[in-house]
């Protein structure tokens, strides 16, 4: 036999009662009545196929039934009568009069209640990576999926990719998907369902901050390299604190590989070039004699010279006649680029005339010689 219905009383209008009335007492005792989207706590008094009444004294009773039913249902099948349960209002005149009530919307407010304490708090959650995007990761908390920026991972686990190749960060990403991470909230926002966490904690990106602050750009620092990498060479200042020297800025010479020339260890000297958003870019090359202003005193254009063919490219070989001088032997000079690879071989040393010679933007054009 279902439930006898009971209906939803008549709020009462507002009574204006001056201090120290009689009434008074009796006024300030009688209870807010709910609104939509109030949690509330109440008693099950019943429950029957795809329903449950619930005893919300002085207002009434309440309803949880069809979709909000469905929804809560793993929880409903194990409630009994006598059980307090905690609950969001739906709508204040619901079916038949009943309160409406919603035990997942009341759980989902309850969690985004929690998440603002997390972020308080700083509490910190061991979660596993789910996803990664171009962006950054995916994981869950609480059943809600939440977003990790890559700007909020800590240096051992951010992508370090060139120029942000955003396929290579997407692929240096993926390799954390189904690992656990430490992290904390830092944004929880429940109307947009937004959940932000970060690897970092504030007290490391003060101490960073901080640390960067005592660098100038031209200061020359003994560091150590920490990682190399195909885009360059990560060198650690002091504790806390790591730059980058791009490839470009290795040596004069070509570098083809930075982990030929550097090995995690490494003691090397470095020159602060530029600080820009906490990142510190660095130079060794800058802290050797430039060989571009001295070739002008050895070379001029129309002298003929030796050089050794050290790379291809799109345009013809790089021909280089002194370390960290070389100068471009067009393709058009050959009739295709076989042929070009084939009469100048990688390694190898070949006579060339210079056609084009300016070493202030360190710009130098060759001719083949040898070609008849």
């Amino acid at each position: 036999m279902e439930h006898e219905e009971k209906k939803t009383p008549t709020i009462p209008m507002t009574v204006v009662v001056e201090e120290g009335h009689p009434m008074a007492g009796l006024i300030e005792s009688i209870a807010t009545p709910p609104r939509s989207g109030d949690l509330i706590e109440g008693t099950i008094i019943a429950l029957t196929r795809g329903k449950v009444y619930v005893d919300l004294p002085p207002f009434g009773t309440g309803l949880i039934y069809g979709r909000e039913y469905l929804n809560a249902a793993d929880v409903l099948r194990k409630a009994n009568p006598g059980d307090t349960i905690t609950a969001k209002v739906v709508d204040l005149s619901g079916r038949d009069g009943y309160i409406e009530l919603s035990l997942k919307e009341a759980r989902q407010a309850a969690i985004w209640g929690e998440a603002e304490t997390a972020i308080i708090s700083q509490t910190i959650y061991n979660l596993t990576v789910e996803e990664a995007n171009k962006g950054g990761l995916i994981l869950s908390w609480q059943g809600i999926k939440g977003f990790l920026p890559a700007s909020q991972l800590t240096k051992d686990h951010y992508p370090r990719v060139p120029e942000g190749d955003k396929d290579k960060i997407l692929s240096e990403l993926g390799k954390l998907v189904g690992t656990t991470l430490p992290v904390r909230i830092i944004t929880a926002d429940a109307k947009e369902g937004k959940l932000i966490f970060s690897e970092r904690l504030d007290e490391e990106e003060t101490e960073k901050a901080s640390l960067v602050d005592k660098y100038q750009v031209g200061d020359v620092v003994n560091g150590e390299v920490t990682g190399a990498v195909d885009f360059g060479v990560f060198v650690k200042l002091e504790q806390g604190l790591e730059g980058l020297v791009h490839i470009s800025e290795l040596d004069w010479g070509l570098v083809e590989d930075p982990r030929a020339m550097f090995k995690v260890g490494d003691a090397v000297k470095v020159k602060v070039i530029e600080i820009k958003e906490g990142k510190v870019s660095l130079s060794i090359k800058a802290l050797k004699e430039n060989p571009w202003k001295s070739a002008n005193d050895r070379y001029k254009k129309g002298m003929e010279v030796t050089g050794v063919v050290i790379k291809y490219n799109k345009h013809g070989a790089l021909a280089s006649i002194e370390e960290g001088v070389a100068g471009l032997v067009h393709m058009s000079e050959f009739e295709s680029p076989q042929e070009l690879r084939e009469t100048l071989e990688l390694g190898k040393s070949y006579p060339f005339v210079i056609k084009l010679f300016e070493p202030k933007d360190q710009r130098m054009t060759l001719a083949f010689a040898g070609k008849k």
